[in-house]
């Protein structure tokens, strides 16, 4: 059986085949494809693909460099995308979503945070120098990581259920309780507290960390301007320190 066409003229023209009708039938859905597909212009990059060696490190990095330099408000999933340079869906595939993402940064600052303090007191040979290492090293790191140390104690951003996170801050407090317990000459386990160890673990950590949050805050500056002159806030802290943690009752 053969196929006719009809001329725009309405006669008959040259008889087709099948194939030659399905083949005009293709290439006629071909070019209108063609036409509805956007071109890219000239000289436009393509968004790199998601799936590369190691993205996930490198997105945590360009997170980091984001809330250093934006501030939490500026740490978005698409802009830790573009610093990345990779497409948008990367975050979102190795993280989920902006809380899996803050939260695996803070892991990493906690982790950053405890390996700070723990290298100060190793250097550290006295008891008493060691004591007062830890807690210089809180507020320097502190100071270097202002972004950092910003979202690791931002509880309602984070999700604390994520291994990694609640593992870097266990540890973190089990070396606060650790400290503490060495400066009162007794052994504090960090599951079970008294009421004593208790309030000497949230005094100590209430000193520093409301020091540390004054200073980030510029807030230091009246009180070291009414000191003697080259006084620095380190000394400040330090006289802080000296005599807050009693030793146990004999």
């Amino acid at each position: 059986m053969r196929i006719f066409t009809l001329s725009k003229l309405g006669h008959i023209t040259r008889p087709m085949s099948r194939t030659a009708t399905a083949r005009s039938r293709a290439v006629g859905k071909a070019r209108t494809a063609s036409k509805r597909r956007p071109r890219q212009a000239r000289g436009a990059k393509s968004e790199a693909p998601y799936h590369h060696g190691a993205l996930r490190e490198a997105l945590l990095l360009a997170a980091e460099r984001v809330l250093e330099r934006d501030g939490l408000a500026g740490l978005t999933l698409r802009a830790v995308a573009r610093e990345a340079g990779v497409s948008h869906a990367a975050p979102t595939h190795h993280f989920g979503d902006l809380t899996g993402l803050l939260s695996e940064l803070a892991a990493i600052g906690f982790r950053q945070f405890n390996a700070a303090m723990a290298d100060a007191c190793h250097a550290e040979a006295s008891p008493q120098t060691r004591a007062l290492a830890r807690p210089k090293a809180y507020v320097a790191y502190a100071q270097a990581h202002p972004g950092m140390y910003g979202l690791m104690f931002r509880a309602e951003r984070l999700d604390h259920s994520r291994p990694s996170l609640s593992e870097a801050a266990d540890a973190s407090f089990a070396g606060l309780a650790g400290a503490i317990g060495a400066m009162r000459q007794e052994r504090i386990a960090g599951d079970t507290l008294t009421l004593d160890q208790a309030a000497a673990i949230a005094r100590a950590w209430s000193l520093v960390h409301g020091f540390t949050m004054l200073l980030l805050d510029g807030r230091l500056g009246d009180i070291l301007h009414r000191l003697p002159q080259g006084t620095t806030t380190e000394q400040l802290l330090e006289a802080m320190l000296k005599g807050t943690v009693a030793k146990p009752p004999s």
